[in-house]
């Protein structure tokens, strides 16, 4: 009989631990950053409608709508490890150039409505920041904002880009910080998260659909998969992608509890005693409301939040269209390319920033108009996406033996179900809404 091996000694541990977690530096970014970035001006605006409409009751669907998010970013990173490819090139491959080019049609019209949406959030991050610093105006501020997304991204390579936007990740914790200076009632927040009680009304379910819409966005789906291909991860060290991903899942979310507990904390209970309420549309309204009921500092965090999601997301959303349209047609792309090198992917970028900047500038533009129908196409082409992509994650041929197992089969198809049954519902409600009195 063989004898078995040595235990490892302290040092040999503390190597293999030290080189582990280097790996695992490495590897980690396409999880996080892409998580993060969906926490932007829709979300962070239905985010806060949610506790500022139903307090705390809306936490527990946090905890469902993350194991979702995992599930969906989890499979199209692997499938990004283990083929090499981009999510647009494999559904090419598989599916037909005229499939492929109407969903990316949808996707880029989609795209540049979420665009312009993102710059809306810097147009109403604008008064909180002006009584700072007066010149902040919102002709001033956007465009400078649009000039820093595309000068930081085109300038500079992709591990630089990666680093400006995992500084960006770190703001979000404003929002954590912002949540815990309201003072909320522990007790009531932790009761609602995990032992929930609702009312399903009409206006609570559309809400509940708003929170699981603007987690899981379609363009999240091809832009992790780019990410990873483009960072060069293999199947060897996939399984530091893996954390990555969970990481990130979680961190976007937590980020999202803290803010439904801010505007729960204060915008609600205000509501419930005041003689008149706070009138809530935007996130910059929740902002602006923060400064009376939680404090001048509790509102310019808020704010600051604001801004930063919006930057972030105009800067990552574009990114990922311009990914995607080339890699789908076998254009050169990549921010490691020069403008010469990749002529469309750096003038569609610039063209979406354009576009979705300027489209705030323009005094009566519908706005609000584009930034809803984005959100309903956005839920029309996502349970599109969600078929596609598990389909081809399930062909052995293309993925071997790292198909998916029956659980993660079945909550994605639980996931394509819910949201597709839930987007009907929604559509009907805005469309038909069901009469008052």
């Amino acid at each position: 009989m063989q004898a078995l091996p040595p235990a490892l000694s302290p040092k040999p541990r503390l190597r293999m631990w030290m080189r582990s977690a280097l790996m695992f530096l490495s590897i980690i970014g396409p999880g996080i950053i892409t998580a993060n970035a969906d926490n932007d001006v829709g979300g962070i605006t239905t985010y806060s409608l949610a506790g500022a409409q139903f307090g705390y009751t809306l936490l527990w669907l946090l905890i469902p709508v993350t194991v979702a998010l995992i599930v969906t970013q989890e499979m199209c990173a692997r499938m990004g490890a283990i083929t090499g490819k981009g999510l647009a090139d494999l559904i090419r491959e598989n599916f037909g150039v005229k499939v492929t080019f109407w969903v990316l049609a949808l996707f880029v019209f989609g795209d540049l409505g979420n665009t312009a949406a993102e710059f809306a959030g810097i147009a109403s991050a604008a008064p909180i920041l002006q009584t700072y610093v007066p010149l902040l105006s919102k002709f001033l501020l956007v465009p400078l904002a649009a000039a820093f997304v595309f000068i930081t991204v085109t300038r500079g390579s992709y591990k630089v880009v990666e680093r400006v936007f995992f500084a960006f990740c770190i703001v979000y914790l404003s929002y954590v910080v912002s949540g815990v200076l309201v003072h909320p009632d522990w007790h009531a927040v932790t009761q609602q998260t995990f032992f929930p009680h609702f009312t399903p009304t009409s206006a609570y379910l559309l809400m509940a659909i708003g929170v699981i819409g603007t987690t899981i966005s379609p363009w999240m789906q091809f832009y992790i998969q780019s990410a990873v291909v483009d960072k060069g991860v293999t199947k060897a060290d996939y399984h530091y992608s893996r954390i990555d991903v969970v990481v990130g899942s979680v961190i976007t979310d937590i980020i999202a509890f803290f803010i439904i507990v801010s505007s729960a904390a204060t915008i609600y209970l205000h509501n419930l005693h005041a003689v008149h309420p706070l009138q809530i549309n935007d996130a910059g309204d929740v902002a602006a409301a923060l400064a009376p009921l939680a404090g001048k500092f509790s509102s310019l965090l808020f704010a600051i939040g604001l801004l930063n999601a919006a930057i972030f997301t105009a800067s990552i959303l574009p990114l990922s269209t311009a990914y995607y349209v080339c890699e789908a047609f076998g254009f050169e792309r990549g921010v490691d390319n020069s403008f010469k090198q990749a002529p469309i992917f750096y003038g569609l970028y610039l063209s979406l920033i354009v576009i979705g900047g300027g489209v705030v500038l323009i005094p009566h533009s519908p706005l609000l108009a584009i930034i809803f129908y984005s959100q309903v196409l956005n839920g029309v082409l996502l349970p599109i996406v969600l078929v596609l992509m598990l389909l081809l994650i399930n062909n052995k041929r293309i993925m071997g033996t790292w198909t998916n197992g029956v659980i993660f089969n079945t909550i994605a198809w639980a996931t394509v179900i819910i949201v597709g049954v839930l987007t009907v519902v929604s559509t009907i409600q805005q469309f038909f809404p069901a009469p008052t009195g």
